[in-house]
This record gives C-alpha cells, sequence and structure tokens, in this order.
C-alpha cells in the first residue's frame, strides 16, 4: 500500500531511557497539568494514538474504556506489563494511516508527543476525525517550530529554516516540527473546533531544570500555560479540539474494521479474518493490524 514512512519503537527502551532516567521528570509533570485542564469531565471510549508503553494511559480516569493503539508492539507489550490485563484497556498495534476502526466510533482521542513522527501529519489527523463522533473531543499535542529558541537561532543566522513559515520542518529523520497556524488551518478544514490552546514547556533548559526546584517549575510552568491565548512560544502545544461535523455514530455492535479494504470486522481472536482474505492475529493480549509495506 502507499503508504508514508512510519517511526518503529519496536525493541526501544524509550520509556525507561527517555522518561524515566532521562531527566525528564519536568516534561511528565507539566503536560500532566496540561491535560488535566483539557481532559473533560466523563467519556464512554478514548483511542489514546501513539500510547507507547502507557505512560499517560492512567491519567484518562474519566473514560469508561481506553483503546492504546501504537505501531509498536513491543511499546504496547510494556503498557500492558504496566497497566495489566482488564477490559477497559484494549491493545492496538496499527498505523495510524490506517486505523483499523469503524467511523464514528470513539466520544475521545488524544494524541501527545506522536504528531512530530508523522510525514503525511494533515492525513494522519483526517484518519483520526473519521474515527471520532460528532462532537467528540481530540486532544492534540505537537512541536511547535514557531518556539522561541528556534526564532532566536533563526535571528542569529544558527539555524537555516525559517521558524515562521508555514510549512513543517524536518530537524532529524522521521521528527518533525509544525507552525500552530498550519496545524490549525488543517484541524479546521477537517471539521474541528479549537477550544481551548496551551503552551507548555515554558522552562524545558537543562539550567532552570537544574537550578529551580521541580515543584516550583512546575507551578511556574501550569501558571504560564494561561498566557496561551496570547502567544505559542514554546516547544510544545496542547490544543483541545471539537468535531463538528455532523454524522452518524458507529452502529451497534461493530468496532474493527479492515484497514486494508474497510469492512467491517468480527471481533474473533485469536484472529480476525476479513472477506478480502486479510487476516489479523491477537497474540497476548495485543491485536495487530500492522500491514505489509
Amino acid at each position: 500500500m502507499n503508504t508514508p514512512p512510519v517511526c518503529n519503537y519496536e525493541g526501544s527502551d524509550y520509556q525507561t531511557s527517555f522518561w524515566e532516567k532521562g531527566g525528564r521528570a519536568y516534561e511528565d509533570a507539566v503536560e500532566e497539568k496540561a491535560l488535566q485542564r483539557l481532559l473533560p469531565a466523563s467519556g464512554k471510549l478514548m483511542l489514546e494514538l501513539g500510547a507507547g508503553a502507557g505512560r499517560n494511559t492512567s491519567r484518562y480516569k474519566n473514560y469508561e474504556k481506553i483503546v492504546l493503539l501504537d505501531y509498536s508492539r513491543t511499546q504496547l507489550e510494556q503498557a500492558r506489563a504496566r497497566l495489566g490485563d482488564c477490559e477497559r484497556y484494549v491493545y492496538v498495534a496499527a498505523d495510524v494511516y490506517h486505523l483499523p476502526f469503524v467511523s464514528g466510533l470513539f466520544d475521545g482521542a488524544t494524541m501527545i508527543r506522536t504528531l512530530h513522527h508523522m510525514a503525511d501529519a494533515r492525513l494522519a489527523l483526517q484518519q483520526v476525525a473519521d474515527v471520532l463522533q460528532s462532537k467528540a473531543v481530540f486532544i492534540l499535542e505537537f512541536a511547535n517550530k514557531h518556539n522561541l529558541k528556534a526564532i532566536v537561532r533563526y535571528v542569529l543566522h544558527q539555524q537555516s529554516w525559517n521558524p515562521n513559515s508555514p510549512e513543517p520542518v524536518e530537524f532529524a529523520a522521521l521528527n518533525f516540527d509544525f507552525h500552530p497556524q498550519t496545524v490549525s488551518s488543517w484541524l479546521k478544514s477537517l471539521g474541528f473546533l479549537v477550544e481551548q490552546t496551551l503552551t507548555v514547556s515554558h522552562f524545558r533548559m537543562a539550567f532552570m531544570k537544574k537550578l529551580i526546584p521541580l515543584k516550583m517549575l512546575v507551578w511556574m510552568d501550569s501558571m504560564a500555560q494561561l498566557t496561551s491565548d496570547w502567544w505559542q512560544l514554546t516547544p510544545s502545544v496542547f490544543l483541545r479540539n471539537r468535531l463538528r461535523t455532523e454524522k452518524e455514530n458507529a452502529a451497534a455492535g461493530t468496532f474493527f474494521r479492515c484497514p486494508k479494504c474497510g469492512a467491517a470486522l468480527n471481533d474473533t481472536p485469536p484472529l480476525l479474518k476479513c472477506s478480502c482474505g486479510q487476516s489479523y492475529p491477537v497474540q497476548d493480549g495485543i491485536y495487530d493490524f500492522r500491514l505489509e509495506k
């Protein structure tokens, strides 16, 4: 299938090396603060896109059921080891560009630290819009190219790309920064209304994390998040979006669809078979919908 390249964390110890041992306690804490402000008071079924090892999953307490989706099976295995097996969690290995869910299924979704790996970010967001119900809440985080550090570096001729230009910049392989206005325009074109914006990680500087106690730094960032309507100059921006498109909810009893042909699938572990001839295994509690490139 003709698919943009996918960033694959298969076999990675990202959760341990980056979050637990990488000095990222500040970033993790301020992202939690942002989610607390943006998450709705209640919900039934959430899709967590780019769930990884489940770092944020336990923060979605107000949703009755959560589908953790990631392209890497090993990341989902780590999430399953962290969260355990229960009916509240569904583990799905799949490609964001070919989501294996029927249209209009979810009343909520999050995509945190994931869009920056999308070579075709608008196409990924289009897939998200399709599987959401009308009026569903979608919380999106993206890496902001129009951040203060990038602006200063550009003015001092220390970087070649322009942080003010609308196109994404690929600063490393499958790692993209986006302009806030560009992301907003994509969301609007797909039927989303941006309800709230939060700028996050205002103090993502090694010397500040070293000099200022964590609790104080998190409090400072939490207060600074409230200035988001004035400017978006931080490396990370969170958006709470609501899908305005009027559409029918998924039919009762439907859930999965074949990412190859789009036909609805019966949930029949250990193997889901489609009339098109494609089949999808379920092993150790993880549904695998990844298609051969």
